[in-house]
């Protein structure tokens, strides 16, 4: 887990590279900080986190009635014959929201993605983006990143994908956000407990 002294250094950072940071003391502040963030009835495309499920994020989302979760609406539609409207549904949400696998303390932002569906609207497609980011992901520079996504995250992530699915899963694809330059359109919230991996 990261002190209070690297949250704050790595706050600095994201912020000076245009990235709005709030800080939960833990996932229930997280989940109310995040609930706060988007008007009902808006657009809310998930990324897989379990992060978003260990705080209730993505129970919220999916089933109060309150957004428009686009996730299950894509699961019900049929990839054969609708994937161009499933691909233009996630797109462009109103929002985009998820966790990452690493944050730097100089403001660097590492998602990795097998199947890089939630790396678009992440990077331009979606209006605005709120990851939820355990402390725990915060890390020295690019290189340490890089690390923790290989022998950290993937083996986690494929015992539970294994557990779910019965599929493997890869480090396929890796967005690195620098810097945002549209105001106001993501916000990281990091959490000071470990969650997700």
């Amino acid at each position: 887990m990261a002190n209070d002294k690297k949250i704050e250094r790595t706050s600095k950072a994201l912020e000076a590279n245009g990235i709005h940071v709030l800080i939960a003391e833990n996932g229930s502040e997280a989940k109310r900080l995040f609930l706060e963030s988007i008007p009902e009835g808006s657009e809310v495309f998930l990324g897989s986190s379990v992060t978003l499920e260990q705080t209730g994020i993505k129970g919220e989302v999916e089933k109060s009635g309150r957004f428009d979760a686009l996730r299950p609406k894509m699961f019900a539609m049929n990839r054969e014959t609708q994937g161009r409207e499933i691909r233009k549904l996630g797109g462009a949400p109103d929002f985009a929201a998820g966790s990452v696998q690493a944050v730097t303390e100089d403001g660097y932002v590492l998602i990795a993605s097998n199947t890089g569906s939630q790396l678009g609207p992440y990077a331009s497609g979606a209006e605005k983006v709120i990851w939820v980011v355990g402390s725990q992901k915060i890390v020295k520079d690019l290189n340490e990143g890089l690390q923790r996504l290989q022998e950290h995250v993937l083996p986690l992530e494929e015992e539970h994908m294994q557990q779910l699915y019965h599929v493997g899963t890869n480090v396929s694809k890796v967005l690195i956000v620098n810097r945002e330059i549209r105001p106001n359109r993501i916000t990281m919230i990091i959490v000071k407990e470990e969650l997700g991996f």
